[in-house]
C-alpha cells in the first residue's frame, strides 16, 4: 500500500529439521518480497548457516537475525527431536514478544512439527493455540487464505470423536463475530458475506442424520444476523464445495479442520496462507507443514511462504493506515 513506510516483518525459521529454513531463504531472494517489508529473521544462526551451505543462499544483507541459539541447534533433516522443537518454539515465542512490544508490525511463521514441541515440553497442538495464549487473546479463529477464498475454522486441532461436543450456540456466535472482524479490519470488506457449513453430512437432511443443525448451528446462525452480522447457512458442506458456493460469500465457516482444509487445500495447495484472527498481532504462515520427507533436498517450493510475507505485510500495512 503506498504511502506508508515498510512495515518491519518477523520471520520464524521453524523446526530447523524441516523445510522451514529452506522456504524462508528462498523467499527472501525474490525482489517482490524484498522490497515490501523490512524483515527480521528469527531462528538459530548455526541453522541458517547450514542452510545456506545446502542451498547455496544468503539472507540479504538488509534482512536482520535475532539469534535462537540454544541448546541442540543443529540440522538433522527429517528428524523428530526434542531439541528441534525446543529451537522452533523459542522462535515463536521471541517474533511474538517482538510484535507485543511494537519493534515487529507483523509475524510470518515457518511450519513446526507438533510431535517435536510436544517431546521438547510444550503443551499446545499448533501456533493458534499458543500464541492465543501469549497473546492472551479472548478468542482465536484459524482462517486459510487464497485471493478472495478464506476458510475459517469452529474448530481447530480436536480429535474428531470431540467434534461434536464443542459445536455449541456461543462458540458459533463468537467465531462469526471474530471472523467478520477480521475480514473487515484486515482485508477491508465492509459487512463481510459469511457462509456457516453444517456439521453432519447433508447438513443433517432435516434432523435425519443428526439434530445439531436444526437446535444448535441455524439458532445460533439467526442470532448471529440480530447482531448485524451478514451470515447464511448452515450449507452441506460437500455440495457447497463442489458447485464453488465459496465464491457467493467473503468467508466461509467450516464445523472442523478436514471439512474445511481438505477442499482449501484442493483448491489452493501452494498457494494458501493461513491467517490468525482474533489475536492483538498480525500471524501468517505458509498452508503447509515441515515437509519432513523432502527436507534437506532443496526442492521444497516457497511460493506459499512468499504469499503469507506478502499478506502478512499488507494486513500490518492496512491496520496502520486505519489508525491515522
Amino acid at each position: 500500500m503506498a504511502g506508508y513506510e515498510r512495515p518491519v516483518v518477523a520471520i520464524t525459521l521453524g523446526d530447523p529439521n524441516g523445510i522451514g529454513p529452506e522456504v524462508v531463504l528462498k523467499a527472501l531472494q525474490d525482489p517482490k518480497v524484498c522490497g515490501r517489508a523490512r524483515y527480521i529473521v528469527v531462528g538459530s544462526r548455526s541453522v541458517l548457516g547450514e542452510w545456506g551451505d545446502v542451498l547455496d543462499l544468503e539472507l540479504p544483507e538488509d534482512v536482520n537475525v535475532v539469534n535462537i541459539d540454544l541448546a541442540g541447534a543443529r540440522v538433522h533433516s527429517g528428524k523428530i527431536t526434542a531439541a528441534a522443537g525446543n529451537v522452533a518454539m523459542g522462535c515463536v515465542e521471541r517474533a511474538c514478544d517482538l510484535c507485543l512490544a511494537g519493534d515487529a508490525d507483523a509475524m510470518v511463521t515457518a511450519p513446526i512439527s507438533k510431535e517435536a514441541i510436544k517431546l521438547a515440553g510444550f503443551d499446545f497442538p499448533g501456533h493458534t493455540e499458543f500464541l492465543a495464549e501469549r497473546t492472551k487473546a479472548d478468542h482465536v479463529v484459524m482462517m486459510l487464505v487464497s485471493g478472495s477464498l478464506r476458510v475459517a475454522l469452529l474448530t481447530i486441532h480436536e480429535p474428531l470423536r470431540n467434534v461434536a461436543g464443542l459445536v455449541t450456540h456461543e462458540r458459533i456466535l463468537k467465531t462469526l463475530q471474530t471472523l467478520s472482524s477480521s475480514v473487515a479490519k484486515d482485508f477491508g470488506i465492509t459487512k463481510p458475506r459469511m457462509a456457516v457449513l453444517g456439521l453432519n453430512p447433508h447438513a443433517g437432511d432435516g434432523g435425519v442424520i443428526g439434530r445439531e443443525e436444526i437446535e444448535i448451528i441455524q439458532p445460533a446462525i439467526e442470532k448471529a444476523k440480530t447482531t448485524g452480522l451478514n451470515v447464511s447457512g448452515p450449507f452441506p458442506a460437500d455440495g457447497f464445495f463442489g458447485r464453488r458456493g465459496d465464491r457467493e460469500f467473503d468467508a466461509v465457516l467450516a464445523m472442523y479442520h478436514d471439512q474445511g482444509l481438505a477442499p482449501f487445500k484442493a483448491l489452493a495447495m501452494g498457494a494458501g496462507v493461513n491467517v490468525t484472527c482474533g489475536v492483538p498481532i498480525v500471524r501468517t504462515s505458509p498452508d503447509h507443514g515441515t515437509a519432513f520427507g523432502i527436507a534437506g533436498q532443496g526442492v521444497a517450493s516457497a511460493d506459499s511462504m512468499k504469499q503469507a510475507i506478502l499478506l502478512a505485510a499488507d494486513i500490518a500495512n492496512r491496520r496502520k493506515a486505519s489508525v491515522l
